[in-house]
């Protein structure tokens, strides 16, 4: 090298990082997989937010300080029209009021199909 030669050394960590080689997996075998209906037991027991909706307005600050006992708050449903049934505020159902063992219930009229749940939820 002192007698004036030239020599690149090539790295080959250098070389590596320019042209990386692909990754390869091993083969996935389904011996070891649990069957579908054992991985749904999985998510049975995450508490959910049922909510039934019977309407809705909206009013001024000054308007909510103004109520008392014996007020009427004005709704944006009609009498008898169905109300919403949300969970974790996603409209799955529509119902109407009942009273069972003088607890008021919800009998559900029109559940939304699977497909228009998933598209909530994106």
């Amino acid at each position: 090298m002192g007698n004036g030669d030239t020599t690149t050394q090539s790295d080959s960590s250098n070389a590596d990082e320019m042209n990386p080689q692909p990754t390869s997996f091993p083969p996935v075998d389904n011996q070891g997989a649990v069957p579908a209906h054992k991985n749904i037991e999985f998510v049975l027991d995450i508490p959910l937010q049922v909510t039934v909706q019977i309407g809705s307005t909206r009013m001024l600050i000054r308007e909510l300080l103004q109520l008392g006992q014996g007020s009427v708050i004005e709704l944006s449903k009609l009498a008898g029209e169905p109300m919403e049934v949300l969970v974790n505020n996603k409209l799955v159902a529509r119902g109407e009021v009942v009273v069972v063992n003088e607890k008021f219930g919800i009998r559900l009229t029109d559940v939304v199909s699977a497909n228009q749940r998933i598209q909530q939820l994106g």
